[in-house]
């Protein structure tokens, strides 16, 4: 498995469910025992290594953002500020 397999299993989970929450991601990697593609965050919590955000952000650079409070991605909105990260 490679990081930009990673990155077409989220993006068609994204497609399925309108949104894809980080923890979700994590736990499917967990489960499919590949934490090499998992690093440690500063608060202690398991989140998606940068290969894999950089793959998945080249899929969807302009359509998706990433929803901070909630940790999840969703598709753009006409509200949306540019850039990637929305408030919600």
């Amino acid at each position: 498995m490679t990081a930009s397999e990673i990155a077409d299993w989220m993006q068609a989970k994204l497609a399925l469910e309108s949104c894809l929450y980080q923890e979700d991601v994590v736990d499917h990697l967990v489960r499919l025992d590949r934490e090499d593609f998992l690093v440690d965050n500063s608060d202690g919590n398991l989140s998606l290594a940068k290969n894999v955000l950089a793959a998945f952000r080249k899929l969807n650079e302009e359509n998706v953002v990433w929803v901070k409070s909630g940790k999840y991605w969703r598709y753009r909105v006409a509200e949306d500020e540019p850039g990637r990260e929305a408030r919600g």
